[in-house]
């Protein structure tokens, strides 16, 4: 097996070899073809045109996303590996600190470095995926009639707005309130300006884009029957959307958003959250998703599973005990008769969904307890047995597996929120408990007066629902919540060097522009950057609440 020691993941002259990859290199290609030459592009070869998009969808998902395989780095593995880091960053994720654990830059904080190879991958995969969107879009005239043509179109550009999306939130603080404040350059299909020359544009200006992309792309994407869930269709469109109206605080356009997005699709029952999964696209929840098999995740490391999944015969999480575990705090919140508390092993290591499971080759041993020699350390009390392993084969070899990057139950929440904000408390309180009643826990009641207090509800319930799927510190930035990892009420089972607490206005909070963008651009300088807030240390924070783990 291979297991490297990652005490040297925070020599800052690692992040240096691939400066070429992390600028703004984001000008369509053929940017100075006439809109005929564009048309007979497109019109002769459209299945470039769908190659093209197929390799947008890719490129995030992709081993070595952005350092390459002349730099192979375990932790590069696109799109997953940034939900892991904003989870990380979060208060509900729990690692170890281990010189095995390639993330301990996130749980520290230590990714606000902005010469560490952590944020300059984060930066540069998305900003890579916008210049495949733009090249898309740049090819396809805009006043093409041709619907296929367009549908694709309109898949690169709902792309490029859960891009923009996905930066603007780790950039600056939230939408209400800031909207005039800076938070990352803007390149779009049209060649304008001097993109070595690009400052960060306003918060403002970043959501008028993502708004303007979603508005153009949903009706084009009326009536598209994608082949596969890792395409952007109309759902997922709307889903986008929806994300963006609840930062934006938009109400009643999120509620209605979320509604269209759901589009017939439904939760996971009890039955089915009742064992480890989470790694099939066809599952009929998942609205959106990457889709990772064994042909493009040859290599075992560096994958999602590697880190996080519990079930693993090839991975850093069970091969040396790097797991993933939940907070205490937040896990003593959840009641016994909530199915999810199966999510994670107990104080004992034994959770309800091992049940009727075995690891391969070890049939009817308990597998919290289990030591497979060089292939698996007994659990710490509380990992994570949420997700599950490739075909379902727990301990198998091969670390592949989908990635969900939509699924109903995230709909259903916003709609609960966002009704309940815009003024319909009732209505907010009828949704979540028909959601979590009927698929999570029987016993469920809201106790919301407020809806305010139902909010926290809300967010107690995307805390569980979401956990280890990336939005854990969206949701901190976007309820402008501190984050708790200790308290006096029950004792934390964060390492001492990741056990400090953080006010929701402290500035470490925003990610740094990287280094290699700066020296590529000539529109950010050093003191353009996000530079206030200091590294936290163990201890510092105590006393601040978030209204849910109190």
């Amino acid at each position: 097996m291979k297991f490297i020691n990652k005490s040297w993941i925070l020599i800052p002259g690692l992040v240096l070899a691939t400066a070429s990859c992390t600028d703004l290199d984001t000008q369509p290609e053929g940017g100075n073809s006439t809109s005929d030459q564009k048309q007979e592009i497109a019109e002769a070869i459209p299945e470039r045109v769908a190659a093209d998009l197929s390799g947008m969808y890719f490129s995030i998902g992709k081993q070595y996303c952005v350092y390459g395989e002349d730099n192979p780095r375990d932790d590069d593995f696109g799109y997953p590996a940034a939900c892991l880091s904003l989870d990380l960053n979060g208060a509900d994720m729990v690692s170890d600190a281990s010189g095995y654990n390639w993330f301990s830059v996130a749980s520290e904080y230590a990714d606000r470095i902005y010469n560490y190879a952590n944020p300059n991958m984060r930066w540069a995969m998305i900003y890579n995926q916008i210049k495949m969107a733009n090249d898309i879009i740049a090819t396809i005239p805009e006043d093409n009639t041709d619907k296929t043509l367009n549908y694709y179109k309109a898949q690169a550009i709902a792309t490029r707005a859960f891009d923009y999306l996905t930066l603007v939130q780790q950039y600056q603080f939230t939408y209400k309130g800031n909207e005039s404040k800076p938070a990352v350059p803007i390149v779009t299909d049209k060649v304008e300006g001097d993109l070595l020359n690009n400052p960060r544009a306003s918060v403002q200006e970043v959501y008028d884009l993502i708004m303007d992309d979603l508005n153009t792309a949903i009706p084009l994407l009326e009536g598209y029957n994608r082949k596969s869930k890792n395409e952007i269709d109309q759902n997922v469109a709307y889903g986008l959307r929806a994300r963006a109206n609840l930062v934006m605080q938009n109400w009643a356009a999120a509620y209605e958003d979320a509604t269209n997005a759901l589009g017939g699709y439904t939760p996971y029952s009890r039955d089915e959250v009742s064992k480890p999964g989470f790694v099939d696209s066809n599952d009929h929840n998942w609205m959106w998703a990457l889709i990772l098999t064994p042909t493009n995740m040859p290599d075992a490391y560096p994958s999602w599973p590697s880190v996080i999944s519990s079930f693993s015969g090839d991975s850093y999480s069970c091969g040396v005990g790097c797991y993933k575990m939940i907070n205490t705090l937040l896990y003593t919140k959840i009641p016994d008769t909530d199915v999810r508390k199966g999510w994670w092993v107990d104080e004992k290591l034994d959770s309800p969904n091992l049940k009727n499971v075995s690891w391969r080759g070890y049939d009817g041993q308990p597998i919290g307890p289990l030591v497979v020699p060089d292939v698996k350390m007994a659990y710490l009390p509380y990992t994570n047995v949420k997700f599950g392993a490739y075909q379902g084969i727990l301990g198998n070899n091969i670390n592949a597996g989908d990635w969900c990057m939509m699924r109903a139950e995230e709909m259903i929440l916003i709609q609960a929120e966002a009704k309940a904000m815009s003024g319909d408390l009732g209505g907010g309180k009828r949704i979540l408990e028909d959601f979590v009643k009927n698929y999570r826990d029987p016993s469920y009641t809201s106790k919301a007066t407020s809806a305010t207090g139902f909010q926290d509800e809300v967010w107690m319930q995307r805390r569980v629902e979401l956990w280890g799927e990336g939005f854990a510190l969206f949701d901190i930035l976007r309820l402008q919540k501190n984050v708790v990892r200790f308290n006096n009420r029950v004792e934390s089972n964060f390492p001492d060097g990741f056990k400090f607490n953080l006010a929701a206005n402290n500035g470490w909070l925003l990610m740094r522009i990287p280094r290699n963008e700066i020296n590529a651009n000539n529109g950010i300088s050093e003191s353009d950057n996000n530079n206030e807030g200091t590294l936290p240390q163990s201890g510092e924070g105590a006393g601040l609440t978030d209204g849910v783990v109190d």
